[in-house]
């Protein structure tokens, strides 16, 4: 399936309300699946959005606040209790290697999957996953601890075959990877047919900017241009910027600077503060700067 899709499990801020959990989300691309931070309740969520247990094959941790990285321990355990098998992959700044070491010797000893710890460096910008399809970096962040923001990216595909031009001409099935990477092909009688006649473009790679704690920063555009979707967390609106500043946290104001600075398609506005009964508000204050925001919603999914 051709999946670029967010799911939302959870957008709140570091006290839980009735309406929102603490941050988590997963990254669907294509058929792999990828949760970033992991707060209590994700494995509830999980649950209710469906999503397979078995089908997370890493967690990326921003940062090691507990409304971030406080489910991990139980999602850990609950994935041995099904039977997990295949590795897991946690990504995290070096300082929660020897929490999570703590947790897995105290909780989840004698599991049958092995945990597999990645360090991350939060001040640099740099790529921690890569395979055929997908990148993921690291998106340097300030905040009041070391926090990262991660940064997916599709890898270009390679373009559509023309099925009318190949039945015209008779191609076998076995030329179809040839002229997909840029062969021609040669009829009988000598004439070239080439790669651009019997293909079309590849749609345009997608990308996904997940900005969590921090507080605002006017070169974040430069990392996240163009991105088809950003989340930025939101805490506060304009009227808190004092507050916003003391704590490292972002208005949804200036979530839209970003977002308008970048050009990026869309803006997801998250990690509401607990004070906001109604999350309007930010998103009107980010709707006059950036039309193009939206609230984040638990149990929502988006597509890109």
């Amino acid at each position: 399936m051709d999946f670029f899709r967010i799911h939302i499990l959870g957008c709140g801020s570091a006290l839980p309300t009735l309406r929102h959990y603490p941050s988590c989300q997963v990254v669907q691309v294509h058929n792999k699946f990828f949760m970033i931070d992991c707060g209590e309740g994700a494995q509830m969520q999980l649950r209710r959005t469906h999503i397979h247990f078995n089908k997370i094959s890493a967690v990326f941790i921003s940062h090691i606040h507990g409304d971030h990285c406080f489910g991990l321990i139980g999602l850990i355990s609950t994935f041995g209790m099904l039977g997990r098998t295949s590795p897991l992959h946690v990504y995290a700044p070096e300082d929660f290697r020897k929490i999570l070491d703590i947790q897995m010797e105290t909780f989840c000893s004698g599991l049958e999957y092995d945990v597999i710890f990645h360090s991350i460096d939060t001040t640099k910008q740099t790529v921690i996953y890569d395979d055929r399809t997908l990148s993921v970096e690291t998106i340097p962040l300030q905040h009041r601890i070391p926090c990262c923001g991660y940064l997916f990216r599709e890898k270009p595909s390679l373009p559509h075959i023309r099925r009318d031009m190949i039945d015209f001409y008779g191609i076998p099935q076995s030329q179809i990877n040839n002229i997909k990477n840029g062969a021609s092909w040669v009829t009988e009688d000598g004439k070239t047919i080439t790669h651009d006649a019997l293909t079309t473009p590849a749609a345009p790679s997608r990308s996904y900017a997940y900005c969590s704690d921090t507080i605002y920063m006017k070169t974040l555009h430069e990392v996240v241009k163009d991105v088809n979707l950003l989340y930025h967390e939101s805490t506060y609106s304009k009227q808190q910027a004092d507050r916003a500043r003391l704590y490292a946290h972002s208005t949804a104001e200036q979530a839209a600077f970003v977002a308008r600075d970048a050009h990026v398609g869309k803006l997801l506005l998250g990690h509401f503060s607990a004070r906001y009964d109604d999350e309007q508000l930010l998103l009107s204050e980010a709707r006059d700067v950036f039309p193009q925001s939206y609230l984040a919603s638990e149990n929502q999914y988006y597509d890109i």
